[in-house]
């Protein structure tokens, strides 16, 4: 693994991670029946989820 595949990596967990937090936080699921988004972890760790799968179907330089 390069230096730069990391900090895009990394990058996208935190980023990910971060929306997922506000998302929960701002949209959330006020009766607890979503099952992704039900509580603040399970939000944080889509989202990050899916900011692994963004940074690494990124462009590359």
């Amino acid at each position: 693994m390069t230096l730069e595949l990391v900090k895009r990596i990394a990058l996208g967990l935190a980023i990910g991670g971060g929306l997922g937090a506000v998302y929960q936080k701002l949209v959330g699921c006020r009766t607890g029946a979503c099952p992704l988004l039900a509580t603040p972890i399970r939000a944080i760790l889509y989202g990050a989820a899916l900011g692994l799968v963004w940074a690494l179907t990124g462009r590359r330089s």
